[in-house]
């Protein structure tokens, strides 16, 4: 990774809070390459009581987990003054687009979609780092009631919260998105190829027959058929027509006329 995100990162306390152990050593393996202290929990219960021990800096959260949940751990974390200016990044699918409520709701700083590439979830931890230490504390609470997925909702959140969260979800809508594209490219590519001969065909010298994969010897037209988009009309060149049948059509032609 880049050096000046190593800086932004270096001795930062990170509690990385995921139920899948293979989830978060790598995860943790990721971030202490970059020189962060890593604090690992199982579930929101064990969160709590390394956060009432130890001074956490960032807080990563799967939201599906068992016992209490990351919207669950969010909403405490945020409830307790404290914690409250502790930012908490919400690993999440975001299949659900009530999910974006529910983080509001809980307080989230971020979303960070799953699965994550390590440089893009490094980027996202340097800008929590960075507007953290930009920012005052004390901002004005906003309050307000919106309808969304059926349902009425009422929002008592910090207006820089709503910015970061809502851009955090566009931008990973954006990433989705253009994955998406690339994926559509590729396909259109594999598709385009998969009508086409590659490699070495082993051709008869004499009667010129190929051998398929299966070790069976087909006609060249029978074969090239079989693996492309190609149509074969039958004729005869100049030079076959001469081997076969000399002059004997052209001379009973001039004897008609």
């Amino acid at each position: 990774m880049k050096k000046n995100t190593q800086k932004e990162l270096q001795g930062t306390r990170i509690l990385v809070v995921e139920d899948s152990p293979t989830q978060a050593k790598k995860l943790q393996h990721l971030l202490i390459r970059q020189g962060s202290n890593v604090f690992l929990a199982a579930n929101g219960k064990q969160a709590l009581t390394i956060l009432e021990k130890e001074k956490i800096d960032i807080v990563i959260s799967d939201v599906i987990m068992p016992e209490m949940d990351g919207f669950e751990l969010c909403k405490i974390i945020k409830s307790k003054r404290e914690w409250a200016d502790i930012p908490v990044v919400l690993l999440t699918s975001l299949k659900d687009p009530k999910d974006i409520i529910r983080g509001l709701k809980s307080g989230a700083d971020n979303f960070l979609t799953k699965p994550y590439e390590p440089e893009f979830l490094l980027k996202r931890m340097k800008y929590i780092i960075i507007n953290r230490q930009l920012r005052q504390k004390g901002a004005t609470e906003l309050g307000m009631e919106i309808f969304f997925a059926g349902e009425k909702f009422f929002l008592s959140s910090e207006r820089i919260q709503i910015v970061d969260l809502l851009l955090s979800t566009y931008e990973a809508a954006v990433k989705k998105s253009l994955e998406l594209e690339e994926a559509n490219k590729k396909l259109k590519k594999a598709l385009n190829e998969i009508k086409t001969l590659h490699g070495l065909i082993p051709i008869c010298a004499n009667c010129k027959k190929v051998r398929n994969d299966q070790g069976y010897w087909q006609m060249v037209e029978e074969y090239v058929s079989e693996h492309s988009d190609v149509t074969f009309s039958h004729g005869i060149c100049p030079d076959c027509y001469k081997k076969l049948y000399g002059n004997r059509f052209s001379n009973k032609s001039k004897k008609i006329k």
